[in-house]
C-alpha cells in the first residue's frame, strides 16, 4: 500500500507519545460537551486550539477565556490560532492577533493556520516564528500547512502538520522522505471522515508515517459547506480508549 513508506522512529526529547491535538471547536457556547470532555482525566491530549472568531475576536470573550482557563490549570496546551493567508496576510495582522491571544487568553503558543509550503515563503514564515518566540517565552509553535512542505520549514516550529484532509485522501498518501529525519513528536497529521471501522488502519497510518500528534474525526466537511473539526467524533470514547492514557503537557 502506499502509505507504507519506510520512516525513521526516533525517539521525542520529551517522551511524547501518541496523542490528540485539538484544531480548534466551536465556541464554548455551541459545543459545551466537547470544551468539558477535553479535562477529563486520562485523555491524551498535547494541545488543544482557540479560535474565537477566525483569530482572538475583537474582545475578550468570557466564555472563550473560561474554557482556555480550565484547560490550562489542567496542565493542558493552549494555542491560539493565527490565520497567515498561506503567506499573504500581513506580518502585522498576524503579530496584532497574537498580542490579544497572550494579553486576553494567556495561550502557550500558536498553530499557524493556512501556512504556506514554499521555500519562497521561508524567511517570512521564520520572521513570524522569531517574533512569536520573542513575545512568549517557551511558545509552542505548530505550523498548520496541511501537506509537506519544503524541509526547512522544520527548523523554525516544534511542530508541523503535514496532512489536513479526507479519510478517501489519508489512506492512500504517502510520506515525504525528508520526514525520516525528523521524531514523530514534530508531526501532526488531522484527517475528517474516518468511519469508525478503519480507526486502526488509520492508527497504523499515522504511526507508520512518523506522527504522533493527531486528530481522527467521523465528521466531514460536506464537500467544503462545513468545518469537520467543529464538532467530536461519535467515536471519541473509543479512539481515547485505543490510544490509551497519555500525559497532557
Amino acid at each position: 500500500m502506499p502509505y507504507l513508506t519506510s520512516t525513521a522512529t526516533g525517539t521525542a526529547s520529551t517522551d511524547l507519545g501518541l496523542g490528540f491535538g485539538i484544531p480548534g471547536y466551536a465556541h464554548p457556547l455551541v459545543a459545551p460537551v466537547e470544551w468539558a470532555e477535553l479535562t477529563r482525566p486520562g485523555t491524551p491530549l498535547h494541545w488543544v486550539v482557540l479560535n474565537v472568531g477566525n483569530g482572538p475576536g475583537t474582545r475578550p470573550d468570557p466564555h472563550c477565556l473560561e474554557a482556555a482557563g480550565r484547560l490550562r490549570n489542567a496542565g493542558i496546551r493552549v494555542l491560539g490560532s493565527l490565520d497567515t493567508g498561506y503567506g499573504a496576510r500581513p506580518f502585522g495582522e498576524q503579530v496584532s492577533d497574537a498580542h490579544r491571544y497572550l494579553d486576553w487568553y494567556q495561550v502557550d503558543g500558536f498553530l499557524l493556520d493556512r501556512c504556506p509550503t514554499e521555500r519562497a515563503r521561508l524567511p517570512e514564515v521564520r520572521r513570524t516564528v522569531i517574533t512569536l518566540r520573542a513575545l512568549r517565552d517557551g511558545a509552542h509553535i505548530v505550523l498548520g500547512h496541511g501537506s509537506h512542505p519544503y524541509p526547512g520549514y522544520a527548523e523554525n516550529a516544534d511542530q508541523l502538520v503535514t496532512f489536513s484532509g479526507s479519510w478517501s485522501d489519508y489512506r492512500w498518501s504517502q510520506v515525504a522522505e525528508w520526514t525520516a529525519d525528523h521524531p514523530p513528536e514534530r508531526f501532526c497529521h488531522f484527517v475528517h471522515g474516518v468511519p469508525r471501522g478503519h480507526l486502526d488502519e488509520a492508527l497504523r497510518i499515522a504511526r507508520w508515517q512518523g506522527a504522533s500528534t493527531i486528530y481522527f474525526t467521523d465528521r466531514t466537511d460536506r464537500g467544503g459547506r462545513a468545518d469537520p473539526w467543529e464538532t467530536m467524533p461519535g467515536y471519541w470514547d473509543e479512539i481515547v480508549s485505543r490510544i490509551g492514557t497519555g500525559v497532557s503537557e
